[in-house]
């Protein structure tokens, strides 16, 4: 067991590891999964402390991490930012109604043994990047290991669950056609998932298809790391702007909506919400449908992150019919992430 052997890392994308690391994640993933199954005690984090500061609502991911705390032996303290000081970075705290980021992450650092945060959208003004900012700056601060529950850029707990899951269901990646599409809601989503998915996929190998409408590009430094994933992987990446161009034959589609990066500062000074949905109500018929399914490869899975919008992104005969995984795929959180935290805090 190697519980410990990336002690104090952070983790902050899957970019910042190497491909033999975010195996040992799986590896202790699929463990940690068996032995929950089985119910053998796995108490590696037993004393252990982590603060998770939630700036958005979650469901998925704030209570993975406590369970997967509890289940490990340790606790997890729900530091609501509206019953605190509300961290902020520096000049930013003026006239003093809050505390600076550099003061919170060293308090919290004497006190715990890590801190996870999860921040975007309306909690930074849709200011794209300045979550991650965010949670690098305690990260800079920090003594001890700072997990990113989701920022603006990344949501990288997401990327390793979906990563178990397409093995789980494929075994491998190479030679696979895995499709992230855009699909339709009539709200605003961040842009987050999409882009730690084709950063994964990629990673491993996959041949993956970008698919969206234009006007809705992910952050072209995004997109050219995909690539350079790709070529070092010995994989493929492309995009097409036609949903169902892309679903031929594929072996996963994981269609998801996301906003328009060009209706959001620093592209814009303030967020244009009007003009984002007035854009993507363009696109309704970008919906994951049976018909679309029969397009794909006989065993194609479907993967959401979930919440999914019924009846705009899917329809529910997909979402819960044979072909869907997502069930899996949010169960998977749980076991990556008590991975990801026995790996970084875990030992002496």
């Amino acid at each position: 067991m190697e519980v410990g052997i990336l002690r104090g890392r952070d983790y902050i994308s899957t970019q910042e590891w190497s491909v033999e690391e975010l195996k040992r994640v799986l590896d202790l993933a699929f463990d940690l999964k068996e032995k929950q199954r089985r119910r053998i005690p796995h108490r590696y984090l037993d004393g252990k402390t982590l603060f998770l500061m939630f700036y958005n609502p979650s469901l998925r991911t704030r209570n993975s991490f406590q369970t997967g705390m509890f289940q490990l032996g340790g606790q997890a303290i729900d530091l609501s930012p509206k019953a605190v000081y509300r961290p902020a970075l520096a000049g930013e705290e003026i006239p003093y109604t809050t505390e600076r980021i550099s003061d919170v992450a060293r308090v919290l650092s004497r006190y715990g043994d890590g801190i996870a945060i999860r921040i975007y959208g309306e909690a930074v003004n849709w200011i794209y990047g300045k979550g991650n900012l965010i949670v690098r700056e305690f990260a800079r601060w920090a003594d001890k290991p700072v997990i990113n529950m989701e920022d603006d850029i990344y949501h990288p707990c997401q990327a390793m669950a979906d990563l178990m899951t397409a093995m789980e269901y494929k075994g491998r990646l190479e030679g696979r056609k895995i499709v992230v599409s855009w699909a339709y809601s009539g709200g605003v989503k961040p842009v987050a998932v999409p882009q730690s998915a084709i950063l994964i996929f990629t990673r491993f190998g996959g041949d993956v298809v970008l698919a969206h409408p234009k006007g809705l590009e992910l952050d072209p430094k995004i997109v050219e790391q995909a690539k350079k994933n790709a070529e070092e992987s010995g994989g493929s990446f492309e995009i097409k702007y036609d949903m169902d161009e892309a679903f031929e034959g594929a072996d996963v589609v994981y269609p998801k909506s996301w906003g328009s990066l060009k209706f959001m500062p620093p592209n814009v000074p303030k967020v244009d919400k009007e003009g984002m949905i007035n854009l993507m109500n363009r696109y309704k018929d970008w919906i994951t449908t049976q018909e679309k399914l029969d397009k794909c490869s006989r065993n194609v899975i479907y993967m959401h992150c979930l919440p999914a919008d019924r009846g705009m992104e899917v329809t529910d005969d997909v979402i819960d019919g044979p072909h869907s995984v997502v069930f899996d795929e949010a169960e998977n959180r749980l076991h990556v992430q008590k991975a990801i935290m026995a790996l970084i805090m875990g030992g002496e």
